[in-house]
């Protein structure tokens, strides 16, 4: 016979809140792709050019995000840039390269929850040199911006 008693039903419910719960908790990779077939994207261009994309539908709350940045050096003239990522070609998150060549690190949690309809996003990160030597280097244009994608969860 079925325990129906107010106690045992709640206690059964606590528990499925519970398990449904952990279940959302879990954590997809996005995985991310390079516009260009070398070991770590890189572009001198002086206008936003995507280093990486991918295409998705957006499924979960969030994305989490890190990114690992290097600016060039050619001749002793550090580089310094721009950053920036977009959702659907709309800018939503930036940020600056500093000329010091030295790698830098940015990560933040992006809302998904404006785009939980669409059936597919497209995600580009894009970089721009905006300081820095502008002859010499590596294709003869000036120094580059290095990016490299370190995580990318779905939430």
């Amino acid at each position: 016979m079925r325990d129906v008693s107010f106690p045992a039903r709640l206690a059964r419910l606590e528990e499925e809140v519970a398990q449904l719960r952990r279940s959302g908790a879990e954590r997809d990779e996005l995985p991310l792709y390079p516009t260009a077939f070398t070991a770590l994207a890189f572009s001198d261009a002086t206008a936003f050019t995507t280093l990486w994309e991918t295409t998705f539908a957006p499924r979960t709350a969030g994305l989490s995000i890190g990114l690992a940045l290097v600016g060039d050096q050619v001749a002793s003239v550090n580089t310094g840039g721009a950053w920036q990522l977009l959702l659907g070609g709309a800018v939503v998150w930036s940020g600056s390269v500093v000329a010091n060549y030295t790698v830098q690190y940015a990560a933040t949690t992006l809302d998904l929850l404006p785009y939980r309809g669409t059936q597919e996003v497209l995600l580009q990160i894009q970089t721009r040199r905006t300081a820095g030597a502008t002859t010499g280097g590596r294709n003869g244009n000036g120094g580059s911006i290095g990016l490299s994608p370190r995580f990318a969860r779905m939430l």
